[in-house]
């Protein structure tokens, strides 16, 4: 059997390096998820998941994150979970109960706690200075509060035709307390089965839970589409029809990943993301929409990763 991992934007680089590397050696996809999203939680410059990622209206980093087996459907899902180092590693755990496998706000933040989960403040100084930053300019521009909205998806299928998917998201920037985006809702944010593949999203989630697009996608190579077909056929449509019945549409990107190990991307912005299968090392990609309705995919210039670098790790004013 072959092996391959993609995930939602250049963050998910690192992770997924790590991801493959069990995958490698005859890991389990579920494993695989697991450590590539935790890297990612745990890297203090990447705004808008885990540790560093930017607070609520109230100042408080409330996060989301869900999990699921393709070979089960077994879902563990957590909204608005603050203060606790690694969400996806909670809803992992919590995908094995057949009850309260879904736990929201202060109780699913005491749940991981009296199971054993490491709590930490998530808030880092810089975000702090972010959001401050943010409210100061709010007040004095009348600007809107939201700006950032970027989830990491994890797809992956292990050498025994295994696949997972996983998200993890810190969520809107400046969302009242208690919004939920899609992330953490299964088939909107994320869906995996087995038999056929997974998909996940990012992008604005009020929009993106709309159309189950996830679902749609793996329903779609369930047909005998290619992952990349089947994207296509179901994120540009599903655009056009929002901007004509609902005047507007937010941010999408979605990943899909099938059981031969074959990918495919949709976007309706300039998009990255991260790829690696049994026979190509990972990479990081830039994919954009074209007219036709088509996703254009280019791999990343060394240029622009320097410039991402920099970028992230600027100074605060």
């Amino acid at each position: 059997m072959t092996y391959a991992m993609i995930g939602t934007w250049r963050m998910a680089y690192e992770g997924l390096c790590k991801g493959m590397d069990l995958l490698k050696t005859n890991g389990k996809s579920s494993d695989a998820v697991e450590e590539a999203i935790k890297e990612v939680e745990d890297y203090p410059f990447f705004k808008s998941v885990g540790y560093g990622g930017l607070p609520n209206a109230n100042g408080l980093v409330e996060m989301d994150s869900a999990f699921m087996n393709g070979d089960t459907f077994e879902v563990g899902a957590v909204m608005g979970i603050s203060d606790i180092k690694n969400p996806i590693s909670v809803a992992k755990r919590l995908s094995h109960e057949h009850f309260n496998s879904v736990m929201v706000g202060e109780g699913a933040t005491q749940y991981a706690s009296q199971s054993g989960f490491e709590r930490k403040n998530m808030l880092t100084d810089r975000a702090k200075k972010i959001w401050e930053k943010r409210k100061k300019e709010i007040a004095e521009k009348n600007l809107s509060p939201y700006d950032g909205h970027d989830t990491v998806g994890m797809v992956s299928l292990d050498q025994n035709g295994s696949v997972s998917v996983g998200t993890s998201t810190s969520g809107l920037f400046m969302k009242k307390p208690g919004r939920t985006g899609d992330s953490a809702l299964v088939g909107d944010g994320f869906y995996a089965d087995s038999e056929v593949g997974g998909a996940a999203a990012t992008g604005l989630g009020e929009d993106i839970m709309k159309g189950c697009l996830c679902y749609e996608i793996v329903r779609l190579m369930g047909t005998g589409l290619s992952p990349q077909e089947a994207c296509d056929q179901a994120v540009y449509p599903f655009v056009e029809k929002l901007k004509k019945r609902y005047g507007k549409a937010g941010e999408f990107s979605l990943v899909a990943l099938n059981k031969e190990g074959q990918w495919g991307v949709a976007t309706n912005v300039e998009f990255t993301f991260a790829v690696g299968t049994e026979t190509k090392e990972p990479k990081i990609y830039i994919a954009y929409p074209e007219d036709s309705n088509k996703t254009k995919i280019n791999p990343i210039t060394q240029e622009w990763l320097d410039a991402y670098e920099k970028r992230i790790k600027a100074p605060i004013d």
